[in-house]
Formats: C-alpha cells, structure tokens, sequence
C-alpha cells in the first residue's frame, strides 16, 4: 500500500503519527524524548552516520512537528544538523573538459571568472564567479556542473543560501513559504512547521467527544484531495474524517465557487486583475512587486472565504483546513484570515492523524462529498482558477472579454508580473500559482505526478452541481 513519494516523507509521517499518538492519549509530554529511540530502538542507524545522530535528528523532527521554533515566523525551518551531506561548491569544471582551443566559456564570462591552466583546462575563480551558469550552457563537453543544492534548485526567488556551517540557510524576507524546498530536500533537512498539536486539541474538546465541549468541528478540504489516498475512495476519507471527530467535511471548492463569482464581478469593475487564491503567489508580489498589489483581487481564497461563512451561519464552531499546501498555514496566520481559521493541516498530517487512531480508512464505509461545481473543484491545477472565471462571467451575464495569462509555477509568475510592472502584459487577468501544475503540485502532498490532473478534472465532472450557481445556491 503505497501512500508516499519519497522515504523522506515517511520518515517525517512516522514523527508525525507518534506525536499525534501520544496526543490522542494525553502522554504527549512525560514521553516526547523517547520518540527517537522508538523510532530508531536498536544500535545500528538507518540512515545516517551513527545512532546518536540520527537520534538527534528524529529530536529535531518531533519539535517541528510539535509546532517548531515559535520565534521564526516563516513555517518552513532547516534542521541543521540535518544539512551537512550535500555539495556546495557552486558551478564547478569536471574532468570532462577537453582544454578546448574555443575557450567559449571565457569569452561568455561577462565576470573574468575563468582562467587557463598549462593544459588549456579551464578553471573558475569562485570570488569573481556570479553562478550565472553562462559558461555551463556554452560548453561543448558539458564539462561544468553546477554542484547547487537541492533546495537551492528548488527554490527559484533565492531565498535559500548558506551558513557558515555551510548548512541552509533561509532568508525570511525573501521566502514565500511555497514548500519546493521542503518537497526537493533528500535529506529531509528543511520541513514545515506542523500544527496537527492544534488540530487533535480542537477534535478532543469538540462536541463529538464524550469528555468534550459543545462546539462543530469542520473539515474544510482541499479540491486536490482527489488525486492522493488513492488506496482508499475519497468516500472513504471523508468517513475517516467523521470518525477522527469533526463534524461535516465541507470542499474548499465551494468556497472556490463563491471566490469566482466575486472575482468574475471584480475583474469586470477593475478591468485589470490578479488572483489572490495562492498565498505564495501574493507573497511574492509583496516582496517582489509592491507596487502591483492594487491589482491583487480583494477577494480571500476559497479557504478563508468558506471558513469565513461557516464561522458567520454556525456560531462557535471550529475550522481546520486540509490541503496541499504550506504556505496556508502562513495565510491562517494573516490578519484578516486568523478570525476564521483553527487550524492547517496537509495531506501528509492527515495521513499520519488517520494512522494515529489506528483507522484503515480503505475498509470503512463511503460517505458522501458533494458540495461544489466541476468548476470550484477544478480550482485544484493550474488554469482552473481561469476556467472558472470565464464561466462566472457567463452564468452573471457580464460582458468582459477575460484575457487570462494563466503562470503554472512562481517562474512563469515573475515572468508575467515583470511584464505587467512595464505596461507590456499581453492580458488582463493574472491567475497565479506558485506550485507547477497548481494545488496538485503542493509540498504537502502524499503523491506528486501528472495523474493529479486528470484526476482533478475526472473528480470535477463528478459533481452532481454543475454550475457555479447551483452550488453557490446550496449556501441561502
């Protein structure tokens, strides 16, 4: 049964479970440093050097997991101790070169970095070199590499460097919490914050439980939930969720459905938009483009929108969102989203809550999930978001030609942004999303791939809504 990409997430799933565990059972602290050898009980290490170390690491790992450094307000951390396996020498040449007579990476070199040894091989002066990776394209042997970390691959704003441990390090101004680095680390060494503390504190004193209080708990999940725990049908899962202790489990979809009505009005009114759906994505045009924010929609995500009307229509109830995200646990945090959010959890959470409480979600009963359109569900991938726009516009009988530019990844963000900050985007509506391939493509998902998409589109033509009016009607 296969519910994981890689090891490194089921490492983190299994601190996770025995944190959850041990919660459930009110034994959380007087047993939290034992974790470790629980995990690791014999002599021989797993995974690292020695068994003290990786002990170390595992102590690490469970203080994420039990919510991390609360003077960091970024929810992504480096495990620094964690960081130590991975190359950092930048672009470097390999014994591939041939000592050429073309030189072309020297003439290329806008920096006077590389040099010649008696051989003719070239050689690159790293306090001269700008790691612009010119030389590497123009070389006919490929001999120069970059030897960048993981992260710093993933990360495309530059917020990751180093230490003077030479561990990771991120920069807090520059990072939008997308998670690309947590999901790209193969040591597990940078991981997001968890909240799932909150959430089973939520659940315990909900109305559900017989030692409880009196308040609803409601799930609020994410419309990518159809493309992960695909060993069990999403019936399922949502049973599952029932017997973890909330109340109904409501799609964020529907709160898609009401956020593309809005922003269909709004783009009409303003003429020239950008969505404000993906929390990295508005990060990023913070830091990057502040001057560009009057044309973020005024609009919350579907998320805050959905847990907004259920905290307005169900007094004193809970909200915990669910989803593929970890940049959503910063937006919780936002001022003018904290009023209606408990608490974020990621499918990776929810996996490791389910195996908490020991339920094997495949063999319980279905139950049902019908809240939204095909349109608020497909919200999930990239071009979604623009689908449903248009279909907004036609349902309001709004006479505005959409010109989408649809940015699959925070690269094609910042290309279409630059253009929009110098007058030259060929467009009027920005739908913006920070993980390639959209929602489906979020650090907190259990499994990555291309089938997400097609499973989003499948689960959308399985509405039994099937415009965005219907659904939105269901909420008079």
């Amino acid at each position: 049964m296969r519910k994981f990409d890689t090891k490194v997430q089921h490492l983190k799933y299994k601190v996770l479970r025995e944190v959850a565990r041990l919660a459930w059972e009110d034994k959380l602290i007087e047993n939290v440093i034992d974790i470790p050898k629980r995990l690791v009980p014999g002599k021989e290490p797993t995974m690292r050097c020695c068994v003290y170390k990786e002990r170390a690491i595992l102590g690490e790992r469970v203080k994420l997991a039990m919510g991390g450094d609360q003077n960091n307000p970024n929810v992504i951390e480096v495990i620094d101790i964690a960081c130590d396996e991975c190359p950092v020498g930048g672009f470097e040449v390999t014994n591939a070169c041939r000592g050429c007579l073309a030189h072309r990476c020297e003439d290329v070199c806008r920096f006077g970095a590389i040099t010649f040894d008696h051989n003719h091989v070239a050689h690159i002066d790293k306090s001269k070199c700008k790691e612009c990776g010119a030389c590497a394209r123009v070389c006919p042997y490929t001999a120069i590499v970059s030897r960048k970390r993981p992260c710093q691959n993933a990360c495309k704003i530059k917020a990751i460097s180093m230490n003077e441990e030479k561990a990771a390090k991120i920069d807090n101004s520059k990072c939008i919490q997308c998670g690309a680095c947590v999901y790209q680390c193969p040591f597990g060494a940078i991981s997001d914050k968890s909240y799932i503390l909150n959430a089973i504190d939520i659940l315990k004193k909900s109305e559900k439980n017989p030692h409880g209080g009196s308040y609803k708990v409601y799930a609020v999940v994410a419309p990518s939930i159809s493309s992960q725990f695909s060993y069990a049908k999403l019936g399922q899962v949502v049973t599952g969720l029932k017997k973890l202790g909330f109340h109904d489990v409501i799609e964020a979809a529907l709160g898609a459905d009401m956020v593309a009505m809005a922003e269909a009005k709004e783009l009409a009114e303003k003429g020239l938009l950008t969505s404000s759906c993906c929390p990295a994505f508005v990060r990023y045009i913070e830091l990057n483009f502040p001057s560009l924010l009057k044309h973020v929609s005024h609009n919350l995500s579907p998320m805050a929108a959905l847990a907004k009307y259920i905290k307005e229509t169900t007094p004193g109830a809970k909200v915990i969102f669910i989803g593929p995200c970890t940049a959503k646990k910063s937006e919780a945090h936002l001022e003018t989203v904290k009023p209606y959010l408990d608490a974020v959890l990621t499918f990776e959470e929810l996996q490791a809550l389910f195996d908490s409480r020991d339920l094997d979600i495949a063999s319980l009963e279905e139950g049902v999930l019908d809240n939204a359109s095909y349109f608020g569900r497909i919200f999930a991938r990239s071009g979604g978001l623009t689908d449903a726009a248009v279909q907004a516009m036609k349902e309001q009988n709004i006479d505005f030609e959409i010109k989408p530019v649809v940015c699959d990844g925070i690269e094609a963000c910042r290309m279409a942004l630059l253009k929009l900050n110098k007058g030259v985007l060929d467009g009027n509506f920005i739908e913006g999303m920070a993980c390639v391939g959209g929602c489906i493509g979020g650090a907190g998902c259990l499994t990555h791939g291309d089938k997400s998409k097609s499973d989003v589109d499948k689960y959308g033509r399985e509405a039994f809504e099937k415009t965005i009016g219907d659904a939105i009607s269901l909420l008079k």
